[in-house]
Formats: C-alpha cells, structure tokens, sequence
C-alpha cells in the first residue's frame, strides 16, 4: 500500500494525526499518477486544502499542463478567493485544450461575483467551441433561471431533453423546465412538463408548484387533490394554504375553503394573506364578527396593512358604528390618496354631526372620487342636508353626467336650478 493509500485510509478511520504524516510522506515519495490521483479524491472528499496543495506541486513540474489551472481555480471559488481563480482561468489561452473549461468555470466565477452578464459571455463564447457541449447548455439554462429570464432558460432545457438527457449534476430537468414555462406564464406546457417526472420524484416543492399550475388552469379539483395531499404530507409546508383555500373557493365549498385558512393561521400566525382571506370568507358566509377579527389580527400583525384598514373601516360603516369607525381611522389618518378612507370619515362625521370637518374630509375626498356615482349621491346628500345649494348643483351636474338614466336626481337638479333661477 502506497502513502497515497495510507493517506485515505486514515481519513477513513478518521485518524487526522496519521493522515498528516503519511500526506507529507506522500508528497515525497509517491509518483505523480498517484500524486493526481490522491488529489482527485481528496478533493471528491471535500479535503480541498490538502488537494490543493498536490495541484500546486504538480502545477510547478508540468507548467503547460492547464486541467490543474481550472482545478485550482474551483478550488479558489470554494475558498471564497474568487481573484486568485481568475489569475489561474486568465493564464489559459484560447489554444489549450483546457480553454473551454476555462471559459466555464470563469462563468461560474463571474456568477459568484455578481457579475452575470459577464458569466453569460464566458458560456457564449465556450459555445462557439463547443455548440453541442451538454455542461454548457445546462451552464446557460441555469444563468438564464436564475436571472427570470425563463423563455432563454426554457430553449437550453428542451435542447438537453431533446438530447435524451433527463438529468445533469443531480437537477431533474423536467422540473426546471416545468419552473421556466411557468415562469414565462405558458402554465398548460408547464403542467405537462412536470407531469412527465416518474410519480416517486415529485418532491414537495415540486407537488406544490404542480397544484398552483392546476389552479392557474381553473382545474380546482386536481388542484386541491396535490394541494390537499401536500397538506397530509407536510402540514407544515405553509405556502399551500393559500392557494388550496382559493381552489376550494372557485370550486364552490366556501365552508371548506374557510376551514383551511384557520388550519393555515394555527400553522403561520403571521401570514398576512391568510388572514385576508379569513376576512373574506367569513364575510361571505355571514359571520361579520369573526371577519372583524380576523381584521383585528391582521392590524395587530401589521398596523401599516392599509387594505385591511380600508376593509375594516367598510365593515364598520356597513353596521353603523361611526364612532368606532372615527377611533379606527384617527389612528390610521388616511390622506388624499386614501380617498375611500377620507369618504368613510366624512360620513362617519356627518353621523357624529361634525359637519365642518365632515365637509372638509368630504372636499379632500372629491377629486379623486368625482366619478363615482355612490360617492356624488353622498356628496349631494350632505350638501342638501347643509343648505349648500350651489355645491349641492355643481354636484347634481357632474353626477347626472354619469348618470344620464337616474330621473330622480335630474328632477332634482332642475328644480334646484328653477328655484336658483339659472
């Protein structure tokens, strides 16, 4: 057994003490084959220190011999030296026969960096070397991931699957296709790209993608049979909750769907959405005072959430609680890009009999909302009630516009002109 042999041995047995002195006896002693073949398994093993260190030697006794660059240069990436790996790619030159793994792992070094424009010209150019090259397709296809860019990333996939290649460095490439087609919004050719991966590995992620897509497709029962499947699996895995909740709904089994945001909130007490859509359940199946809170919570969570703070504010009018509603929006102060906000505070002071501010709020409010006719027939009601005639008018102008078919409220406007002598 060579020193080499003795070296694996005692990494095996986990002995560190032997293993430094018989890798020092190694470097001494045995052959260079050897020597090259300890470092390929040292570094398999993740010993890159060691590796490098027999790369370095060899490196220094055969100069041209540019494979033992690329090596050290992923070993440098690994050890976060991401200069020094491009010292040793930059020293390759285009007639090496190492030149395109050079390119490649430069790529990987300019994704590492940041730098992913450069990254993509690296693969180009290996490309050119070597078009029908798998490593760089796939090199491409995960670039082109990675940045969102999923129409690019689809065509590197589907050249390797036209390939015959399923797989490549442990990614199932089915799957990534199936996230590119979905990414680019092509859900039906996503849907049936995943369903192409054998049944036994469809991990988690990809179940869930799967019962999202189905949903896209308006197919509710599939979707909630994954989703609900996903759900006996992993109770856990939060994100489902959502999207089974909204399958459940389109589907037509509201109390179903209602169940599953309260069963998605004692396992995420802080997902905003689930809450909203515990709102909006609630709501519809006629139960107000757990819509409310539901709102309450969501608040809690996020005080700043200004969709829940319009929704509760609608809920309190709707039961007539204006003061509770004045307390709600006096802790939200909404400003004129609130304008439902500023219509629900005026009415709530119009009730309250704060008529000044209930005018103001009501003016603030008006610019934005002068084309919605619910809005106007409150606006005219107010400045009615106020003997505001003339704004009451330019009111009814503006309203009837909208409005052409409502007679009362031209009956009106024509008789407060009559009586204005207009």
């Amino acid at each position: 057994m060579n020193y080499s042999q003795q070296v694996l041995q005692a990494l095996q047995d986990g002995d560190m003490a032997a293993e430094k002195q018989l890798f020092a006896k190694a470097l001494r002693h045995d052959d260079d084959d050897t020597l090259y073949s300890l470092a390929e398994e040292l570094y398999a093993l993740g010993f890159l220190r060691q590796a490098r260190r027999i790369y370095l030697k060899l490196l220094d006794k055969y100069p041209d011999e540019d494979e033992l660059r690329t090596v050290l240069a992923d070993i440098a990436v690994s050890d976060g030296h991401t200069d020094e790996a491009l010292t040793y790619l930059d020293a390759i030159q285009p007639d090496s026969p190492a030149y395109g793994q050079a390119l490649m792992t430069a790529a990987d070094v300019y994704q590492t960096m940041g730098m992913p424009e450069v990254s993509e010209a690296k693969l180009k150019a290996a490309q050119e070397l070597y078009p029908d090259e798998p490593a760089i397709w796939f090199g491409l296809g995960e670039l082109y991931f990675s940045l969102g860019r999923y129409q690019e990333a689809t065509i590197a996939y589907e050249q390797l699957l036209h390939d015959d290649i399923e797989t490549f460095a442990g990614v199932m490439l089915y799957q990534r296709l199936g996230a590119s087609l979905a990414g680019s919004g092509d859900y039906e050719a996503a849907i049936s790209a995943l369903t192409k991966l054998p049944e036994e590995t469809l991990d988690k992620d990809t179940r869930f993608q799967l019962g999202f897509l189905y949903l896209q497709v308006k197919d509710y029962a599939k979707a909630i049979h994954l989703l609900s499947d996903l759900e006996s699996a992993d109770p856990d895995y939060t994100s489902l909750y959502p999207y089974l909740a909204e399958a459940q709904e389109k589907n037509g089994d509201l109390k179903g769907a209602y169940l599953t945001t309260q069963t998605g909130i004692a396992h995420d007490q802080y997902n905003e959405v689930l809450y909203q859509h515990a709102y909006d359940l609630a709501t519809k199946l006629g139960d107000e005072t757990a819509a409310e809170e539901y709102l309450k919570e969501l608040l809690t969570i996020n005080p700043d959430n200004q969709s829940a703070v319009l929704a509760l504010s609608n809920l309190l009018i709707k039961q007539g609680r204006f003061e509770d509603n004045l307390a709600l929006l006096n802790d939200h102060q909404p400003t004129e890009n609130d304008p439902q906000m500023l219509w629900n505070k005026a009415r709530s002071l119009q009730h309250m009999e704060n008529y000044a501010e209930a005018k103001e709020t009501y003016l603030l409010a008006y610019n934005q909302l002068k084309s919605d006719p619910e809005f106007l027939r409150d606006l005219i009601t107010f400045f009615q009630e106020e003997g505001m005639v003339k704004e009451a008018i330019l009111a009814l102008q503006n309203y009837v516009k909208l409005v052409p078919d409502d007679f009362e409220r031209q009956e009106l406007l024509d008789e407060l002109l009559d009586e204005q002598n207009f």
